[in-house]
């Protein structure tokens, strides 16, 4: 099996765009609970066509980089948010789209104070923690049939360090 290389990159809000969104604190806010705590509203639209919206716990392996994936699936209903639980640095993999192929593929790494929301129907590899826990609440099209689509790629992406992955 031939391998492609990818570098991962810092997680940031204008790089994951065609993607989805990063949802992290910034940007206006107001003040609730007698002044002691700031709400930032709405940093995400969910999707989640002809289903209803869930909230599920997802407990994944820690992996360590380098590290290589072989599948990539997406959700062609609905937006899938990862919020992590226990500060879990994560590697993100995501890829477009050219007539139902995962193509030019790129890495992400995001701290443990960073969530995402991968748009529907955006190619992108399993969840995976690169330290901390594993557990991330996933807010996401939990009914109404299926949405999953797999695609077993030809090669290995294989992300090394480097980047702020370490």
């Amino acid at each position: 099996m031939s391998t492609q290389i990818l570098t991962p990159r810092p997680l940031h809000p204008a790089d994951f765009a065609p993607y989805g969104d990063v949802v992290e604190l910034g940007g206006d806010h107001v003040l609730i609970n007698d002044g002691r705590c700031k709400r930032f509203s709405d940093l995400s639209a969910l999707v989640a066509e002809g289903g209803r919206v869930g909230i599920s716990l997802f407990q994944s392996e820690v992996q360590a980089l380098p590290y290589s994936c072989t599948l990539l699936e997406r959700h062609p209903h609905g937006s899938q948010c990862f919020v992590p639980m226990e500060g879990c640095t994560t590697l993100y993999i995501v890829a477009e789209d050219d007539a139902g192929t995962p193509v030019r593929p790129k890495a992400f790494v995001a701290h443990g104070c960073q969530a995402v929301n991968i748009a529907a129907n955006t190619w992108h590899g399993v969840l995976t923690p690169l330290s901390g826990g594993g557990l991330y609440t996933v807010i996401d099209r939990v009914d109404g049939g299926p949405n999953l689509e797999e695609y077993p790629l030809g090669m290995a992406l294989t992300v090394l360090p480097g980047g702020g992955a370490e």
